[in-house]
């Protein structure tokens, strides 16, 4: 199908982006890699009479090492995200969610904010986001404000992002020297997750310092595991530890039940999954 007519306009700095959403009003889109905008116009299941392409807009674009953290810009492709050595050193989660984002064509034309501005459920990179405490800048017509992780993602397909804003960069705290795994479970390689587990550790000399886990497809948002963080802080990294702690996967969870998979299912997948997860990056 053949989208609905739009005009188009394509700023080259976030101040021209933003005038150009307040301009054209609720029924303007933002365009960035286009992996998840571009069929649902080709469906007609959106209509925007203005499309707003961000792809010239620089200052969207790279990462760079902020002191204490690494700053991505919203533009970045996944692409470039993965194979960053910045990324790899001190963000190690982040790298392997997005190892396993679609395929390669689409990594190298999706991005990175994309993604979690569409805030899908079963999105790869919102629980590595969220795990890894990952801060949000927004700019809008009243100018720029930043959005704890804990805020940003609000509902299916929901962000803090109001009308008329765009997301600038996201900032990530440096986890450097933690170890990390992302688990996914998906029925056909390159398909979104049914369910997904970010999992990233800091040990020494055998023991859980410090621990993040974050899962994906388990309720509206990505959610924090803090009852599988709490049971693993403290403890030596065994088998016994590791496999307690995953049995508090699912608290606080809210499953959906749909044509991949029940409730019931997706809780038993975030048990296994959290279990191989934290598994894998603690060396056990």
């Amino acid at each position: 199908m053949i989208p609905a007519p739009f005009d188009y306009v394509a700023p080259s700095s976030v101040d021209e982006a933003v005038a150009a959403l307040t301009e054209a009003g609720e029924d303007a889109k933002v365009i960035a890699g286009g992996q998840s905008l571009m069929p649902v116009l080709r469906l007609r299941m959106a209509a925007p009479t203005v499309l707003v392409d961000l792809g010239r807009v620089p200052e969207l674009r790279g990462i760079r090492d902020d002191g204490d953290a690494l700053v991505i810009g919203a533009t970045t492709t996944h692409h470039d995200v993965l194979h960053d050595p910045l990324v790899a050193e001190h963000a190690r989660l982040l790298a392997e969610a997005t190892a396993t984002v679609a395929d390669p064509q689409i990594r190298h034309r999706g991005t990175f904010g994309g993604s979690l501005v569409h805030a899908d459920p079963a999105g790869d990179l919102a629980a590595p986001a969220v795990a890894l405490e990952a801060t949000f800048t927004v700019a809008g017509p009243s100018g720029r404000r930043t959005i704890a992780t804990d805020d940003f993602f609000q509902d299916y397909f929901t962000t803090a992002v109001e009308p008329g804003e765009i997301l600038v960069e996201v900032r990530i705290p440096k986890h450097t020297g933690w170890s990390a795994r992302y688990e996914k479970f998906h029925r056909a390689a390159q398909q979104w997750s049914i369910v997904g587990v970010a999992a990233t550790l800091q040990a020494t000399g055998g023991t859980i310092e410090q621990a993040r886990v974050a899962l994906t497809n388990m309720a509206a948002v990505p959610v924090r595991a803090r009852g599988v963080e709490e049971s693993l802080i403290g403890r030596p990294a065994t088998a016994e530890t590791i496999r307690e702690a995953a049995e508090l996967a699912t608290d606080g969870t809210a499953p959906m039940t749909d044509g991949n998979a029940d409730a019931e299912y997706r809780s038993h997948l975030a048990r296994v999954l959290t279990r191989r997860a934290v598994t894998t990056a603690s060396g056990v």
